[in-house]
């Protein structure tokens, strides 16, 4: 079967028991007190805000939540669930317990408040600082590792399942503190951004992880989301086919596939060799990672509405082979996210896909223009991009450097939220005019000048009125850079880094790659 999916390690690793569906009918009402997992021990708290906090008791039942000396009282209703809003609390690293009172009493200890933020995405924010495996590492990932020790950064993991429905529960790991015994299996984009903006701002950070390595963001959206676009019809029919096409014989075969390629997984992992059966594509049923809908409804859906700082995504790579629909999908998505969990134009900033295929190759252009369409929801209010353009791996789809990765993310926050920088953007296209057998590019945050490091600027493609682009000779001339090709007597367009894998050598003034660009729209 043939699929525009990029199965990723990653997505393997963490498939260990297979896909699994969350319970689509509400569970049972619990006659027990209990705190929904994000408020569990070594919780963080956001700050400045209300602070929802939610878990189930006897239906009916009163509970009282109380915390720093405030307390919020709630009714659980006939599921047995109940939420209590608190606060608004002021930052502390201060620890203190958490309470929730009913007929009994249930204590969550050493919480402390600051700021939260979600980490979503595919492989490259599930990609852990060191996961003890042969190949997913970041660069001197024992020096980070030695050095990590922060009890006021933490990350709470949401497990891996699926709904076909909203679920109203979700299964995650315990509240760990940051420790050269547990920073191997965090985040890694997620832990050097905690780490730069709890250093930068002071305050302790949470780090509330959910992805899923290879899934698309169709999955991400919820069905109400994906219903109100323009190609709803078209995924619909996609995932449609893509289940039509696999027969009963390999779904049922499928678990076993899986569990032979885990144990040869784990071999290979101890003897630090490489794994010699292939990675079993997981089926197109309605448990799948792939479902439209699925992940949203198990691993997003239960966390609203948590009160938190913002929002950090690493995703992409799924929908390259359908980059013409991704604009649309990931600004619904975003919007219908921030109306989740109903605290407005909460920030979102994304990573930029990096440089990934043949680096002499300027004919593929698939991750050029899902680039491009990632860059399209900027339009929308406190977005961020981080630009790895240049800090990619052409050949591995899992690039080693994450903590540029982090520290890019944090400079938007720092610039944006946090009041430390001015705001900080590498330097955009804005405009080409056309001069005299060339054509001038102009930029908007270039900052007092634009340079090109280790020669003249490189990747750089004019075209005349023909729309045939050919390599350019290109010079800055301080914040404008001046393209030319003995080929296009004429240019009326040009293009910047805007294939697959370029080398991309142009910078503003304080270190950040100019954005990958074109000028035309054909």
């Amino acid at each position: 079967m043939k699929t525009n999916r990029i199965p990723c390690l990653a997505l393997s690793l963490l498939l260990a028991c297979a896909a699994h569906a969350a319970p689509d009918a509400p569970p049972a009402p619990a006659a027990t007190l209990s705190l929904g997992p994000l408020f569990g021990d070594h919780a963080v708290l956001q700050r400045d805000k209300p602070v929802p906090i939610w878990g189930h008791a006897a239906p009916g039942a009163s509970v009282t939540v109380s915390f720093h000396g405030r307390s919020a009282t709630a009714v659980a209703g006939a599921d047995g669930r109940w939420t209590a809003r608190i606060g608004p609390f002021p930052a502390t690293d201060t620890p203190a317990d958490l309470t929730a009172a009913a007929q009994d009493t249930v204590v969550s200890h050493d919480v402390v408040v600051g700021d939260l933020w979600l980490c979503g995405g595919q492989s490259n924010m599930e990609f852990k600082v060191d996961d003890g495996g042969f190949t997913y590492h970041v660069n001197n990932s024992r020096a980070e590792i030695a050095a990590s020790a922060d009890p006021l950064i933490r990350q709470i993991q949401v497990e891996h399942a699926v709904a076909t429905a909203p679920a109203t529960e979700v299964k995650t790991s315990t509240w760990t503190l940051a420790s050269p015994a547990t920073v191997g299996k965090f985040t890694a984009v997620g832990y050097f951004f905690a780490r730069d903006i709890h250093t930068a701002a002071g305050v302790p950070v949470g780090i509330v992880l959910s992805c899923w390595g290879g899934t698309a963001i169709e999955s991400w959206m919820s069905d109400a989301a994906r219903a109100s676009t323009t190609i709803a019809a078209a995924l619909d029919e996609r995932w449609k086919k893509e289940k039509s096409e696999w027969p009963p014989e390999r779904v049922t075969q499928y678990p076993a596939d899986m569990a032979a390629w885990n144990k040869a997984e784990a071999n290979a992992t101890a003897t630090h060799t490489k794994n010699p059966l292939r990675w079993p594509q997981p089926p197109a049923t309605d448990s799948s990672p792939a479902r439209p809908g699925g992940l949203f409804n198990a691993m997003i859906a239960p966390l609203q509405p948590a009160a938190i700082r913002g929002i950090l995504w690493y995703q992409g790579e799924a929908n390259v082979g359908h980059a013409d629909e991704y604009a649309e999908l990931f600004a619904t998505m975003i919007r219908s996210w921030r109306e989740g969990f109903g605290q407005g134009d909460l920030p979102f900033y994304f990573v930029q896909l990096a440089n990934f295929g043949s680096p002499v190759e300027m004919v593929g252009r698939d991750w050029a223009k899902l680039r491009d369409a990632q860059a399209a929801v900027l339009a929308l209010p406190e977005t961020g991009m981080a630009v790895t353009i240049d800090i990619g791996d052409a050949a591995n789809i899992h690039p080693r450097n994450k903590q540029e990765v982090g520290r890019r993310l944090a400079l938007i926050a720092r610039a944006k939220i946090y009041n430390i920088t001015p705001e900080v953007s590498g330097p955009m296209y804005a405009s080409a005019t056309p001069e005299a057998g060339s054509i001038r590019v102009r930029f908007s945050h270039a900052g007092n000048e634009i340079e090109a490091r280790d020669g003249p600027p490189l990747s750089v493609e004019v075209a005349g009125a023909d729309r045939v682009f050919y390599p350019a000779v290109a010079e800055v001339e301080v914040d404008t850079i001046v393209a030319s090709s003995p080929d296009v007597p004429s240019p009326v367009a040009v293009r910047y880094a805007w294939a697959n894998a370029p080398t991309a050598n142009l910078y503003s003034d304080d270190g950040l790659p100019v954005v990958p660009f074109r000028s035309d729209n054909w």
